[in-house]
């Protein structure tokens, strides 16, 4: 009988960690000092408890706690608890903002499958520095606890006249546009049916919204479309999350059929 973890479909994710180590039965896998005292004075474990790893491209498996110290921990890798699935080839395009909104947008974004985050630096945006590693550290935590199998790339902040110049032609962009209040998101997608599985980008402006020069900019891209959310002003991070869930559920993921 399939279990429904070797099948694909989460189970009860208890303790999860993101490693970089390979992971295959009978590897060891030792965690440094930050994960060890995660597992022994967060999550009260011994040695002998079981804990269940991913590192994006093995899929998940179970290990067992052999020492955990201070300075680090030793697991043994016993069994795959599932297989490796591909995620939607989406990335998120924002415009920072301020600390706790920008680590609420990468523990999101991260929950709603994307695969790439990329900070753009706009004529409006006013956060001047981008901590990526916080912005991976809060994409790795979100995925260990919400079950999924990799964690999004973060990539360095680029000015958004960079990021279009150098921009790859097969990736098609939902743009949120303020100017597009009267365009329901939901249909447009829809008639984008055709573009379902291929790389798609969700663009999210900064407070101030988009300079008009930015918009036609990013409307003479190939394969752009305009969307706007309605006739209530969204914050730059109720925007992102928004836009995405909407592109999971017509597009994404969300639509794919769960294995049983």
């Amino acid at each position: 009988m399939t279990t429904p973890a070797l099948s694909g479909a989460p189970c009860d994710p208890g303790i999860r960690l993101y490693v970089e180590a390979p992971l295959a039965a009978g590897q060891a896998v030792v965690l440094a000092a930050a994960q060890s005292h995660y597992l022994k004075n967060v999550m009260r474990t011994a040695a002998g408890a079981a804990v269940r790893l991913f590192n994006g491209r093995d899929g998940e498996w179970l290990a067992t706690i052999e020492s955990l110290g201070k300075k680090g921990a030793a697991l043994a890798v016993t069994a795959r608890t599932r297989r490796q699935q591909p995620e939607p080839d989406l990335w998120l395009c924002f415009a920072p903002i301020k600390k706790a909104r920008i680590d609420f947008v990468a523990q999101k974004a991260c929950e709603m499958g994307v695969s790439a985050l990329q900070p753009v630096m706009t004529r409006h945006t006013q956060v001047t520095r981008v901590n990526t590693e916080r912005l991976r550290a809060n994409a790795i935590e979100a995925a260990e606890q919400c079950a999924r199998l990799s964690v999004p790339d973060v990539f360095p902040p680029r000015k958004l006249d960079d990021l279009v110049a150098g921009w790859p032609a097969g990736r098609h962009i939902l743009l949120l546009d303020e100017t597009q209040t009267g365009i329901p998101i939901v249909d447009t997608l829809r008639r984008r049916g055709n573009a379902r599985g291929r790389p798609w980008a969700v663009f999210v402006g900064p407070e101030g919204g988009y300079a008009p020069e930015e918009l036609d900019l990013l409307r003479r891209l190939p394969n752009v479309t305009p969307v706007g959310l309605g006739g209530r002003l969204l914050r730059a991070d109720t925007a992102a999350i928004a836009a995405l869930a909407c592109w999971q559920a017509v597009l994404g993921d969300w639509t794919a059929p769960t294995n049983p």
